[in-house]
């Protein structure tokens, strides 16, 4: 079943599936299977891994719901063929809670009260519909005033309830009501207090067809409800859900269908029930499950942007080879600097004061100058906060006549790393504001380095990542995380703890262990060494090796991304062809007309991991972000105010949301590029025309310095 279903769901071949299971179940990790089981699951790529991965512990959990529900039905001598062949197929948590619903023991509901007064059986009669007389008379059995079943109406109403729990309870109606009411219902959003103004305006007065609504707009009235600006609710036409109950539930005495006779004793009540059922039981739960439902799908849909955002992010390309002054502005506190060497080692730190309300404007300047001069800085990297457009009017001057230049760069997450134990640990004789300026610095030179170390939803690529689903989003960034680290692989020798703990395989105890080792033995001279490392056996090695480099190993091989597990065939490979390992990257290295299925069937290796190991062989270590836009360093200071409509300007593409992209055209303030104007044509997101660091060219449409908002156009 969970084969078929995810075979189906992911468009992949049976076999395939078989393996992709086993591989997991053998406790081999996502990018492990991406990138050296390709032979074995026909080249599924990591997103398609993940995707496998999570619905499979979904699928598996439902089926192990399945058969608890089965059970307990079962147990209570309940469980029907036709039911249990319901259970059996219901392909979600949803519809299997609507199976199971009237089967849970349910406490101080109105039925369950009533049901304790012994109200059931006339509940029964009132719904079997074939009686001949007043229910008043045949509710007069059931008075009871030690039950608190004072008078037959008393006995009416409380039968009256157990009918609306057993209307509400039935899972064809829910499914049906379910359905009209997503197809046909709107989200109504109504003002709490007029007289506040807030970023939420626009909702004050608001109405929109469930089925169109998009998710970020979902997320914006959740927002705005949470924080009591507005009152929501789902409104429809009801008749037709009504029309639908009364006729599969009153019975039509008539034989003639066209002509309808109900019980005139039984009918009244059970409409009233039926009413009752709708307004008191059904439609509340439908509207919080259709509005479950759509928070689940706007923040799915918003993780998995913030996900591609943050991928894009992480894989921007490093400023190397730089020394670099990290800047963060601050007023009454001062600007923090840290210089950086190419290596990402601290040269000094210094406090200079040049804005409110000190304003030492000269001795900041000369101090900047002399830090220049002294460790010959080529970039100034400045935190986008507090006193930023400040401090970039002071770099421009201080630059003026000189090769140095500067960026603006997005600082999120550098004080909640600068507060942190791992910062501590790093730099324990650091004040908070030099370690955020070190942050700022190196997330320039080498930003997948320096970003691994902040908690992924504080990077600011991502929109209401506080109202979502933190566990889902969690695994969604941390799964990102993972898939960017071990594709751009680490160096053995170097790696901080926070990259070696996103490596396939590792944890925080052998991330750990590794650093220990390191320190105590000195650098690893070949991938065998992780074996003597503490807690990481043949497994785990399996796992890492092929995601770790050594700069300058004992075995050549060890410096590229061919699995341990393969050198033997690459030998061979090199041996076949006249080449030994001291050829490994030679430009004149001829590999591109060998007969792969013959090499392949020869030295017992597959087509897809020969493949890749030609590759490498031909490009040993190459950095995947080398092919990603440089960071566009600037010398002059451009202000809103310069901007005018029409201006053509160069920018770097900063958020991506789903109503269109954040560009930073170096105004402190990024314009926004609808997603109307991203393209000539129809824009279906905007992932689907620009990515997170992208360089775009973008018309100027408007500018409000007032609001300090900013409109462009990327079609020029």
């Amino acid at each position: 079943m969970i084969t078929e279903t995810l075979q189906k769901e992911l468009n992949l071949e049976y076999w395939q599936v078989k393996k992709v299971i086993a591989l997991i179940d053998e406790g081999n990790t996502i990018p492990f299977i991406a990138r050296y089981r390709k032979d074995v699951t026909g080249s599924l790529n990591d997103e398609i891994l993940r995707k496998f991965d999570e619905r499979l512990k979904y699928l598996r959990n439902l089926e192990e719901k399945k058969s608890k529900i089965i059970k307990k039905i079962s147990e209570l001598g309940k469980l029907s063929d036709e039911l249990e062949n319901k259970i059996l197929k219901a392909e979600t948590l949803v519809e299997l809670e609507d199976l199971y619903r009237p089967y849970k023991s349910k406490k101080n509901t109105r039925a369950s009260i009533a049901k304790e007064k012994g109200l059931e059986p006339l509940a029964n009669v009132i719904l079997k519909q074939d009686i001949e007389k007043s229910v008043l008379k045949i509710a007069k059995d059931y008075v009871n005033h030690e039950k608190g079943v004072e008078t037959p109406q008393d006995a009416i109403e409380g039968a009256k309830d157990i009918i609306a729990e057993i209307i509400s309870d039935d899972s064809d109606f829910r499914k049906k009501i379910r359905q009209n009411t997503f197809h046909t219902g709107q989200i109504e959003c109504k003002v709490k207090n007029k007289d506040i103004s807030s970023e939420y305006d626009i909702y004050h007065e608001y109405s929109e067809d469930l089925r169109k609504i998009p998710p970020h707009r979902i997320l914006a009235i959740n927002r705005a409800e949470k924080e009591s600006v507005i009152r929501v609710k789902v409104t429809l036409e009801t008749d037709d859900i009504i029309k639908y109950l009364k006729r599969h539930i009153l019975k039509n005495k008539s034989k003639i269908p066209e002509k309808l006779e109900y019980n005139p004793y039984t009918t009244p009540i059970i409409v009233e029930a039926i009413n009752d059922s709708y307004k008191r039981l059904i439609a509340p739960a439908i509207e919080r499950e259709i509005r479950s439902f759509l928070t689940k799908k706007a923040e799915e849909k918003s993780i998995k942007v913030f996900a591609k955002n943050l991928n894009q992010l992480l894989m921007e390309s490093p400023l190397a080879g730089k020394t670099i002054l990290g800047w963060d502005p601050a007023f009454r506190t001062g600007c923090k600097l840290a210089i950086i060497d190419n290596t990402g080692k601290v040269l000094d730190t210094a406090l200079i004061y040049p804005t409110e309300p000190q304003n030492k404007i000269a001795e900041s300047k000369k101090t900047v100058r002399d830090l220049i001069k002294k460790y010959d800085i080529d970039v100034i990297a400045i935190g986008n906060g507090t006193a930023s457009r400040e401090s970039e009017e002071i770099v421009a001057d201080i630059i003026k006549n000189t090769s140095v230049e500067y960026i603006i760069v997005n600082e999120a997450g550098a004080s909640v790393y600068s507060a942190s134990e791992l910062a501590d640990e790093e730099f324990p004789d650091f004040s908070e504001g030099e370690r955020s300026a070190v942050s700022i610095a190196r997330r320039l030179q080498d930003p997948l380095a320096e970003l691994v170390k902040i908690d992924p939803k504080s990077i600011g690529v991502g929109q209401y990542q506080h109202d979502m689903n933190q566990k889902q989003l969690n695994e969604s960034l941390t799964g990102v995380v993972e898939k960017v680290v071990n594709e751009v692989g680490v160096d053995l020798n170097t790696a901080s703890y926070s990259l070696l703990n996103y490596v396939s395989g590792l944890n925080k105890t052998t991330s750990k262990n590794i650093i220990e080792y390191r320190n105590t033995k000195g650098s690893f001279k070949n991938r065998q060494e992780l074996l003597n490392v503490k807690k990481l056996g043949k497994k785990t090695f399996e796992q890492c090796a092929g995601f770790v480099k050594i700069d300058n190993p004992d075995y050549p091989l060890d410096n590229t991304t061919i699995h341990p597990e393969s050198y033997d065939a690459t030998l061979k490979l090199l041996k076949s062809l006249g080449y030994t390992l001291k050829d490994i990257g030679d430009k004149n290295l001829k590999l591109d007309n060998i007969d792969l299925n013959e090499i392949s069937e020869k030295y017992g290796i597959g087509a897809e991991t020969l493949k890749d190991i030609i590759h490498e062989l031909k490009k040993p270590c190459r950095d995947p972000r080398e092919d990603m836009p440089k960071p566009k360093l600037r010398k002059n200071v451009l202000s809103i105010n310069d901007l005018k409509e029409g201006m053509i300007l160069e920018g770097t593409v900063r958020n991506i949301v789903d109503f269109g992209a954040f560009v930073d055209v170096g105004v402190h303030q990024d314009g926004l590029v609808h997603k109307s104007q991203l393209a000539d044509k129809f824009v279906k997101h905007p992932l689907d025309i620009v990515s997170v660091g992208e360089i775009v060219s973008v018309k100027v449409l408007d500018v409000d310095i007032q609001r300090n908002r900013i409109q462009l156009s990327m079609k020029i």
